[in-house]
This record gives structure tokens, C-alpha cells and sequence, in this order.
């Protein structure tokens, strides 16, 4: 399951609905500033490490696939910031901007 789709399932909105980040803010409670701060990081993250990119529809590591073929750095961001908001929020223990997440 996609951390979107597990967002969504948590919520109570629909698998595929899209949210932008103020919404996201606002439905999580947590500061725009900092769902900001983990998309940047998310943009860098994309830009830094490509090999770790997921593929397009499968969401599976492949560091040969060309990057025509994986996740935009705007979806790649925005995953990463549908994840910190799951782990921030739910049971799964948060493993990357832990410091972001110490200012909520």
C-alpha cells in the first residue's frame, strides 16, 4: 500500500485523492512550515540519491531503470511527505526528519 493510500485509508477519503500541502496541513494539524520542510527535503532526497526512486505503477526500487521511467521529484517529495505524516500520526516508528518532527 502506498503511504498516499494509507494516508487516505486513515482519514477516511478515497485511495486516490490527492491532497495539496496546505490541506494537508490543516487535516494533520501539523504547521505548513514543516510539511514545507520535509517536501524540500523530499526534492533534495530525489536529486542526491536517484537510484533510491521507486518506478512508476510498481512503487519498486530499480537503480537501473532510467529515470523517464520513475516518480517525478514532486510525487517523490510529496511521498515522502504522505510518509512522515503517517508515522507521525500512526504506530510505524519515524525514521527520517525526526528533528522536523520534535518542532510539532
Amino acid at each position: 500500500m502506498t503511504n498516499k493510500k494509507e494516508y487516505n485509508k486513515r482519514h477516511g477519503f478515497p485511495a486516490g485523492e490527492s491532497h495539496s500541502k496546505p490541506e494537508l496541513a490543516k487535516i494533520s494539524k501539523v504547521k505548513k512550515s514543516i510539511i514545507d520542510d520535509v517536501y524540500d527535503r523530499g526534492i533534495g532526497a530525489y536529486k542526491t540519491n536517484p537510484a533510491s526512486v521507486r518506478v512508476k505503477g510498481t512503487f519498486k526500487k530499480d537503480s537501473k531503470a532510467p529515470m523517464s521511467k520513475k516518480l517525478s521529484k514532486e510525487q517523490w517529495a510529496m511521498a515522502r511527505v504522505y510518509s512522515f505524516l503517517n508515522k507521525f500520526e500512526g504506530p510505524k516508528k519515524l525514521n527520517h526528519d525526526t528533528d522536523l518532527a520534535k518542532k510539532i
